[in-house]
This record gives structure tokens, C-alpha cells and sequence, in this order.
């Protein structure tokens, strides 16, 4: 339960973390070993042969179809892991709220005002109350309230955009402070890159922006939707560019295939992003002004392009919440209003960007909801090929191999039913279980009962399944230039047998091909290793939380 949390509370603070000393150069943090693709194919064919896989016998079984949303069982347990200031009396209300505003040094303004609230002596009809803050990303305040998995008193997520959207979802709330501070959303660009879009494109919009990248003159990287509010904010503001006013039709649809064709991934947390930029993947990324404003580099060196909605951090009341927690929060709004001024200024917020323009439409929370949706379906032109590498050897005996199975079955609903899809389980040997197809009702069929057949032990080959894996999607990608490729390894991490990191490294790297890897129990070291290499993302997760976290992967990159 415990790692649950941790888990949120990483993944959370990532997504708002500050980042300096980004280089955006293409070549900046490469290895400067150069491994080609023809050598690596070559050393692949042969590390392959060597490991001589078998062909296991396909398992079906029957695919249901629940119209229940299953986010209250997906969401995992809140623990004391995500609070940030705990209650000091017994009368005291709940607020979820953003990391920008939860975490540490600059950014704590919410953190810093709950604490001094609660050591003010603040009183309702004479009884002491305090407050109790969360961190909880603006996404999932969303999903943790509409779902009933917890509701707490109010939410203060970075957008109203997340009010609207818990509204649509039939959570209806109060403002006890429209804003609490005055936050935007920009892309941070460097000087070369913002004389491109002005000499070829006459202006540094997202507009710009989105023609650069179809045009392949620069690669913008944004972050997950669902969990963001700035990658919401960009998604929407995208959208709105090719469409003003109707962010849902064809034309806006059309505009971001064409756009999103030429992104090489959207990033799960911003620490993917920061990998991806410092290795040249990007030309300019995702932030929110507080916390470039704060970072002397960044300042210095790149600039900052805001766009779309302010991100007004609301305080909104659960209309449900008793009403003496509602006075509280009312009391904690005000004094926030009375006393918070200089503390905001001295945090980043309430400052407005050069070349801020308001955005003037407004979109309502079923819009916002749909149009996420639409990211979903359409962020992929072409198809994915992926093969899952599942670890079924001896030390994943018990609750470990009992959570890869339901976790793979719980989240493949999350799989767009184009994408091409192969299994791969190995102990100190390595089994395809099911060769790369598509990922229809049949394949769905096919990959459910096989993964409920995996049974483990022996010893653990990590590496040999992997190049194994990576073969099974080169020769797929040979029937299908234009897919993109992804690896995902569900491990405890232990490799005792077989070839080593150091070994499929070269491979790994002159290929490309991204690897996730989700950890159950796990050496999360040995995992984070492989990722690292072509800026995947390593999971830690355990059996409360494993399928919510699969799910956002999947919408990012399934």
C-alpha cells in the first residue's frame, strides 16, 4: 500500500518538478559511441540465434466487456505517504492539491500557507481548525472525486479546466477562491529555435509551433493529458488552433494527426521529458512560467512562449462536504487572500509572461473530456508494434506473477485495438508465447488466455527475452515501415542467467526502440538501466495501483 503511494507521490511531483540546466542541442548527453543500425541488427541476429527461443501453444479465452467505469478499482489507496501538511485539530477540512503548489523551496506556496494557517489560532464559532493537504496531480483530483474511490473537501488543481471536467462528471463544487495564484502554461524554446519560427513562420505560437513540427523544422515535446494540466492546456490549445471554437471537428482532428505524426512520443512524467530534451529529443517542451521564472538557467539561456488558459489554481468546495469544512476552507481562502501576497511573488506565481495573450473561448467539461479522448484515439497515425516480455521465472512465484497477469488483463482494454501486439515470458528460457498481430477481438482473446496461462520458476534470462523481443518487432517493422515500435518488460529485475545489460546495450541504443519496464517487487536499479537508454519509463508499482498506472501509459502511448 505503502509503495502505492510513493509511487503517486513520484509520479506527481515529476509532472510540476523543477528542471534546470536543460540543453536542447541534438547532440548534447549522447554516448559518443556510435552503434549503427546495420551493426546492431547484425549482433541482434546473432545474440538471437544463441538463445534459440521456443514457440509456445496460443491460450484463448473470452474477452468482456464492462460498461462500468472501473476507476474507483484502478485508483489506488491514499495513504499518509501524500500528505503534506497534516491537520492540527480535530475540526479540520481536506484539500487535494498540485505539486507546484505541494512541494518544496518554491515550490510550496500552498504547503507554506496551511502550515502558517495552522499555527495562526484560527477559530470557527470558538472550536481550533487546521487544514490537511495532499498532493495529488490535477488529473487525478479529477479521477479520485468523480470516481468516489476519495473525496475530499476541495480540490485545487493547476486549471479550472480539471473544475469543469469533475462538474461534467457530476461532482459539483463551489469556488471558495477562484484563484489562489496566477500560474501559465508555455513552451520553453531556445533562441535558435525561436529564430526559426520567426524567420520561416513570422510568429512563436503554437501554431508555429505545430506547423515547425509537421514540417519537420523542430520537435516539440508535451506531457500525458490525462495527468497534466499544462499537457491538457497544450492538447486543447492545439486543437483550438486548427479549429478555433470547436476544438472536436475534422479540421482539428486532421491538424493533430498531422502534427502528432511527427512527435516521437508524449511524455508520460516531466522527467521523461527532461531525459528526452538533455538527449536531444526535443526543441522545446511543456512548462508552466512559475517554475521557469524561478531557474536562473533556463532565464538565462532559453525563452518562454506562453499560451492557451491561465492556470488560475482554484480552490473549489465539494458541494458535499459538511458545512463546517466549508467554513474552514472559506476561512483558509481568505487568509490565503490576506496574507499570501509577497509569498506568491517570492514563489514564482502571480508574475505574467512577456507576449501573454488571454485566451478568449471557453470550453465545457464534456468538451475537455472528449477532446482527451480524442488524443487517445487519434495520437497515432500509424500503427504500434509491441511486444510484452513477461518474467516468469522462479522469484516471481506468488503475488508477484499473480499481479503481472491481472494487471496485463486489467489494463489491454487500454490498447487501441489497431496497434500490433506479441508476448514473450522467459525464465532461463525464452518462450513467444504469441507472434506479433493485430490487436482485434481475436488477438485480445488470444493474449488474455495465454497470459492467464503463465505459471513461474527457474531461473531468470531478462536480457536473452529482450532481444528476442526486439527481433520479433524488426521483423514486424519489415511488413510495416511506418509503425512505431515499444518494448515493455513486467520483471521483478533479477537476472541470474544469460546475456547482461552491458552486452545488449549497443543493441538496444542502434536500434531505438523504446522499453518500458514495470517492476513488481523489483530491483527497480536494473530496470531504471534499460529504460534509460532510449528515454522509456521504469514503473514501480504493486497489485492497487499497477492497472491505473498501465492505463496512463497505455493512453499515452497505446
Amino acid at each position: 500500500m505503502k509503495k502505492a503511494v510513493i509511487l503517486i507521490v513520484t509520479i506527481v511531483v515529476v509532472v510540476a518538478a523543477v528542471f534546470g540546466g536543460i540543453a536542447l542541442t541534438r547532440n548534447l548527453g549522447k554516448n559518443t559511441k556510435v552503434v549503427t543500425r546495420e551493426d546492431a541488427l547484425a549482433k541482434l541476429e546473432r545474440l538471437v540465434k544463441d538463445v534459440a527461443p521456443a514457440t509456445g501453444t496460443p491460450v484463448k479465452s473470452l474477452v468482456e466487456y464492462a460498461e462500468d467505469d472501473k476507476t474507483s478499482q484502478e485508483l489506488p489507496e491514499l495513504t499518509d505517504s501524500s500528505i503534506a501538511v497534516r491537520e492540527s485539530t480535530e475540526l479540520f477540512a481536506e484539500i487535494f492539491a498540485s505539486s507546484e503548489k505541494t512541494g518544496s523551496g518554491t515550490d510550496g506556496f500552498l504547503r507554506d500557507m496551511a502550515s502558517r494557517f495552522n499555527s495562526s489560532g484560527a477559530e470557527l464559532d470558538g472550536r481550533p481548525v487546521s487544514i490537511r493537504l495532499r498532493t495529488v496531480s490535477s488529473g487525478q483530483q479529477v479521477d479520485y472525486a468523480a470516481s468516489g474511490k476519495y473525496v475530499p473537501d476541495a480540490v485545487s488543481p493547476s486549471s479550472s479546466m480539471s473544475i469543469r471536467m469533475l462538474n461534467a462528471k457530476g461532482v459539483s463544487t463551489t469556488n471558495a477562491a477562484d484563484s489562489l495564484v496566477m500560474n501559465y502554461a508555455g513552451l520553453v524554446v531556445s533562441s535558435s529555435t525561436y529564430s526559426t519560427l520567426i524567420e520561416e513562420y513570422g510568429e512563436a505560437s503554437v501554431k508555429a509551433f505545430a506547423q515547425a513540427t509537421a514540417d519537420d523544422k523542430i520537435v516539440v515535446g508535451y506531457t500525458n493529458p490525462f495527468t497534466s494540466a499544462t499537457g491538457l492546456n497544450f492538447l486543447i490549445t492545439l486543437l483550438d488552433s486548427y479549429s478555433s471554437g470547436n476544438i472536436l471537428s475534422q479540421k482539428a482532428i486532421d491538424g493533430f494527426k498531422a502534427f502528432q505524426s511527427h512527435v516521437p512520443f508524449v511524455c508520460m512524467t516531466t522527467g521523461q521529458m527532461r531525459t528526452a530534451s538533455e538527449n536531444g529529443s526535443f526543441d522545446a517542451f511543456v512548462l508552466e512560467y512559475q517554475t521557469f521564472v524561478k531557474d536562473s538557467n533556463l532565464t538565462k539561456n532559453y525563452r518562454f512562449i506562453p499560451f492557451g488558459w491561465a492556470h488560475e489554481n482554484p480552490l473549489a468546495v465539494i458541494d458535499s462536504a459538511d458545512s463546517d469544512k466549508k467554513a474552514v476552507l472559506k476561512l483558509f481562502a481568505d487568509y490565503c487572500a490576506a496574507n499570501g501576497a509577497d509569498l506568491a511573488l517570492s514563489d514564482g506565481f502571480n508574475t505574467t509572461p512577456e507576449g501573454y495573450v488571454p485566451m478568449t473561448v471557453e470550453y465545457t467539461g464534456e468538451e475537455l473530456i472528449k477532446a482527451q479522448e480524442l488524443f487517445k484515439t487519434n495520437k497515432d497515425s500509424d500503427p504500434i508494434v509491441c511486444v510484452f516480455v513477461a518474467d516468469v521465472s522462479g522469484s516471481m512465484t506468488g503475488e508477484p506473477i499473480n499481479t503481472l497477469k491481472s494487471s496485463l488483463i486489467n489494463s489491454m482494454q487500454y490498447i487501441n485495438e489497431n496497434n500490433y501486439i506479441g508476448l514473450v515470458s522467459y525464465n532461463e528460457n525464452v518462450t513467444i508465447e504469441l507472434p506479433i498481430t493485430v490487436f482485434d477481438i481475436t488477438g485480445q482473446s488470444y493474449f488474455k488466455g495465454t497470459v492467464e496461462s503463465l505459471d513461474a520458476n527457474g531461473a531468470t534470462a531478462t536480457f536473452d527475452a529482450v532481444c528476442v523481443a526486439m527481433q520479433m518487432i524488426e521483423d514486424k517493422l519489415a511488413e510495416l515501415p511506418d509503425a512505431k515500435p515499444m518494448l515493455f518488460v513486467l520483471s521483478d529485475g533479477e537476472t541470474n542467467r544469460g546475456l547482461d545489460l552491458d552486452e545488449i546495450e549497443p543493441v538496444v541504443k542502434g536500434l531505438q526502440i523504446p522499453v518500458y519496464t514495470i517492476g513488481y517487487n523489483a530491483n527497480i536499479d536494473a530496470l531504471e538501466q534499460i529504460s534509460a537508454i532510449n528515454e522509456g519509463v521504469c514503473i514501480n508499482a504493486d497489485t492497487d495501483d499497477i492497472t491505473y498506472q498501465l492505463k496512463q501509459l497505455f493512453n499515452v502511448n497505446m
